[in-house]
């Protein structure tokens, strides 16, 4: 991207930001209320956000330096097989909290050698199979339920992502870093 670009880009989202900003003052001080709530959610998810973070990073960090790349690539590396995808599964399930928490795992995983299927299965799982969510439907929905969706979705998860991982494999893209 040049400079002028990345400029006008930058520009465009400061501007945004602001408009945004300007919303939930004028929603506060004129009493519009779905602006009001807008401004309530985003300062509730906010808090969350930098509650949650700081023992998010602990517990990455403490993954980056406890769990080696050799165990990584041993059981969902290239030669892992299909019991890389369980084990994928089952990392997911212990993953505490809203999807965002499992995205830096996930980079982490990939980094460390896991297959992209894998990476892609640990976040489709990740997002249906969290512990404390399934003990939550199964609760309120019953188990009968939740066992039907695991049996429909795990696979589909899994499906979708040796399928993903095929193409691009096949296309020859590559994961860059960002600077």
């Amino acid at each position: 991207m040049d400079r002028k670009k990345a400029v006008r880009v930058r520009r465009i989202k400061i501007g945004l930001l602001i408009g945004y900003i300007i919303f939930l003052a004028g929603s506060f001080l004129l009493g519009f209320e779905p602006g009001e709530q807008i401004g309530m959610n985003f300062y509730i998810y906010s808090r969350t956000l930098l509650i949650m973070m700081p023992a998010v990073f602990l517990l990455i960090g403490m993954f980056e330096v406890w769990v080696s790349r050799e165990t990584i690539e041993k059981h969902l590396g290239a030669e892992s097989g299909a019991m890389g995808y369980v084990w994928a599964v089952l990392l997911a399930g212990t993953v505490l909290g809203p999807l965002y928490v499992a995205l830096p795992i996930a980079h982490s995983l990939f980094h460390k050698g896991a297959r992209l299927g894998i990476v892609f299965t640990y976040l489709g799982a990740a997002a249906i199979c969290r512990v404390p969510m399934t003990a939550f439907e199964a609760s309120f929905l019953g188990i009968k339920f939740t066992a039907v969706r695991f049996l429909v979705s795990l696979p589909l998860v899994v499906i979708s992502a040796i399928v993903l991982e095929r193409y691009l494999v096949t296309t020859g893209y590559t994961i860059t870093e960002q600077k």
